[in-house]
């Protein structure tokens, strides 16, 4: 008779990670069940094992068992960016959109401190939160009038639905120096990664940040992460491209968003595809046969595809043999939204004030457009000032509202899913726009999957502008 089915769990309660990963990956050579490898094993013998296995052989994918869960607290949102940089882990990060800042509540790098900038440095981020807390008891007031509270609705769920819409506006001012807490899952192999990334990161904060996560990831996975040192390829090559990028510093005028380059038969692998994973032939049979087939054909083989998908279903992965490559300028506190896309790949300009700012029309009918403009001002003439002696430091002083040019390469299946995600109402309306204009560009170069996206009662992106923002 056949042994009955099991499935259970190796609590981490109950066993250290390192051990839960020598559990699964001896089952390769052993007949035991992971209970009984797992009653075997001491700290010592997989700490034995990795040593061994993992760093003497190389079989490095032994590591993705043990799971970290590490807390960030107050570090800067310019540092966070490094921390969620890497794709195989989870992020949750304080909110700009349902939490305030208290104007203490900011980073001053260690760089500027000793520095002459110190003090400018200070002033200009105790402006930057003045202003943001200033900002928004008016900004409430105005989003108190134009969505009252319903007769049948508390006080406390009326201030819950219509905060997000006055604190989104009131973020604009916030500096990249603000500080925030967040969470990051991994298992040991990328957190190894992550560390020798902060370690050889330009500012001295984030490298703090990765050595302080070595220590914590220590006393949990001793030997999976030790080895994680400063990497003096990234460091090398980190400050030999950023010289080439100044001396061909010039910049031409272009759109705020450009297709800069996609596969233009993308509809037709997408087809080949789906008939592919259906019959016995080639893919270049598929490809031929998708070729050949009318308009009503390709529509049939499409909407088989695509056509039963409900609110929360995933796509098939057939779409993801269409790739599109996105150049855009979008505002720092759009960025943050974007950059949780990890299946992207991102390629973000660093963080300047040269871009100028965008100007949300809140500021305006709230009677806060000067003192708004005044603030991002300063900041941008702090920046300037701050930046040539400390070109990296003096992003910390940029706040959410400049604007920053980010690369953005993603197949469709990835793109269905920011289009359809960051469109919706209620999304950040900085990224609706985005959204909705990059859907847009798909439908003109693809239109049947395109237009078979999720989009009801979608606006469309220009009436988004239109209404958030001056200019």
């Amino acid at each position: 008779m056949a042994p009955d089915r099991e499935i259970y769990l190796l609590s981490p309660s109950d066993l250290s990670p390192e051990t839960i990963a020598v559990a699964f990956a001896k089952t390769s050579r052993s007949p035991l069940s992971f209970r009984e490898i797992a009653a075997e094993l001491s700290d010592e013998k997989s700490a034995e094992f990795h040593e061994k296995w993992v760093v003497g052989y190389g079989h490095a994918s032994v590591a993705e068992h043990a799971v970290l869960h590490i807390a960030f607290e107050n570090v800067s949102r310019l540092a966070i960016e490094c921390i969620e940089s890497n794709r195989l882990a989870s992020y949750t990060e304080k909110s700009t959109r349902y939490q305030m800042w208290e104007p203490e509540d900011y980073y001053l790098p260690a760089e500027l401190a000793q520095s002459p900038h110190a003090e400018r440095y200070r002033k200009t981020c105790a402006r930057l939160f003045a202003a943001y807390q200033s900002a928004l008891p008016p900004l409430q007031a105005l989003v108190e009038k134009r969505f009252p509270r319903r007769e049948d609705e508390s006080w406390l769920r009326w201030q819950g639905r219509i905060r997000s819409k006055y604190v989104d506006v009131a973020r604009y001012l916030l500096p990249a120096a603000a500080l925030a807490n967040v969470g990051m899952t991994a298992n040991a192999r990328a957190f190894e990664h992550a560390i020798r990334k902060m370690l050889s990161h330009s500012l001295q904060e984030v490298r703090e940040i990765g050595a302080e996560v070595k220590a914590v990831a220590l006393r949990e996975t001793p030997t999976l992460v030790k080895y994680a040192e400063p990497v003096e390829y990234m460091q090398k090559t980190r400050a030999a491209l950023q010289a080439l990028g100044e001396v061909n510093a010039p910049q031409r005028a272009g759109d705020w968003l450009e297709l800069a380059d996609c596969d233009v038969a993308g509809e037709e692998k997408f087809l080949a595809a789906c008939l592919y994973a259906s019959s016995g032939m080639p893919f270049s049979q598929a490809l031929q046969t998708a070729r050949g087939l009318a308009a009503g054909e390709r529509e049939q083989v499409a909407r088989a595809a695509l056509g039963e998908l409900g609110r929360f279903d995933i796509p098939l992965r057939e779409l993801e043999y269409v790739g599109y490559t996105f150049d855009a300028v979008m505002d720092q506190g759009a960025y943050f939204e974007v950059k949780r896309h990890r299946m992207m790949t991102q390629t973000p300009q660093r963080l300047t004030a040269t871009l100028g700012y965008a100007v949300p029309r809140m500021f305006a009918d709230a009677g806060l457009l000067d003192e708004y403009c005044a603030a991002m001002d300063l900041a941008a003439d702090s920046y300037a000032a701050i930046a040539a002696d400390f070109p990296e430091q003096a992003a910390y002083l940029v706040p959410n509202g400049f604007k920053r040019r980010l690369l953005m390469s993603m197949n469709l299946r990835e793109a269905f899913h920011f289009c359809e995600l960051r469109s919706a109402a209620n999304a950040h309306f900085s990224v609706r726009i985005l959204a909705g204009r990059m859907h847009k560009m798909i439908c003109a170069v693809h239109p049947l999957i395109g237009t078979m996206m999720r989009w009801e009662g979608r606006a469309d992106w220009r009436d988004i502008e239109r209404e958030h923002f001056l200019g």
